[in-house]
């Protein structure tokens, strides 16, 4: 569970004050998955770097999995990311250099797992997203819903609780954005959180809850059964 309460963030540009999120409070439960929903620059990918320990905020707190979190020196942080949250990009941000293989493995590195299990857990990760017969190819030479996968993989592949994806359909069509929403449900029944940013309606509605953010504030859009 994650639980934000009063959450304010700002930021000093050009000597005037910014504030980014105005007393956000809002709590997640195990098993949720969670669109924000907002349009450019209604910091949404603020509110993810905090979720995601990225970033701190300037008042409030912040619980995560029950430890405290707002005040945290960025060595607790790096450790709870590693931990619990598994982060997803638009981009997708692979390697180029490295295989799909070598890249779900890049976390069990940091992670300190051996090279036997490193490659067992990346191997059978990525079979299960559908990947099994691309394991040696460089993500130039995937198409970009297969690059996706191949982040969706490296996201859980360290089995977080909390799986953050920013605008994770933004680089794909249509079709293969829904087909990435759907293995976004699999791992959900599983039980983790998901929390994802976009500015789409459609692929918000994947989501059973969705949030809508802006001014720095959040309010509840409605439950989905998609």
């Amino acid at each position: 569970m994650l639980k934000m309460t009063d959450l304010v963030k700002t930021y000093h540009i050009g000597g005037e004050k910014l504030m980014a999120l105005n007393k956000v409070s809002l709590t997640i439960n195990k098993g949720e998955f969670v669109s924000i929903l907002g349009p450019s620059g209604s910091v949404k990918s603020t509110l993810m770097n905090i979720i995601g320990c990225l970033d701190t905020p300037t008042s409030g707190g912040y619980t995560l999995s029950g430890q405290k979190v707002a005040n945290l020196g960025e060595k607790e942080l790096a450790r709870i990311r590693n931990k619990e949250i598994g982060f997803i990009f638009q981009s997708f941000q692979l390697l180029p250099r490295l295989s799909a293989l070598q890249n779900v493995e890049l976390p069990l590195i940091d992670a300190g797992i051996p090279a036997d299990e490193r490659r067992r857990r990346a191997k059978e990760i990525l079979e299960r997203v559908g990947l099994g017969d691309k394991l040696p190819n460089l993500p130039t030479q995937l198409s970009g819903g297969q690059q996706q996968r191949v982040a969706v993989a490296r996201s859980v592949v360290t089995e977080p609780s909390i799986l953050l994806a920013d605008e994770p359909t933004g680089a794909l069509d249509q079709k293969t954005g829904a087909q990435i929403m759907e293995l976004f449900k699999e791992l959900n029944k599983e039980g983790r959180i998901i929390v994802m940013i976009t500015h789409d309606k459609h692929i918000a509605s994947f989501g059973s809850r969705v949030l809508n953010i802006i001014d720095g504030r959040i309010s509840e859009g409605g439950n989905n059964n998609a």
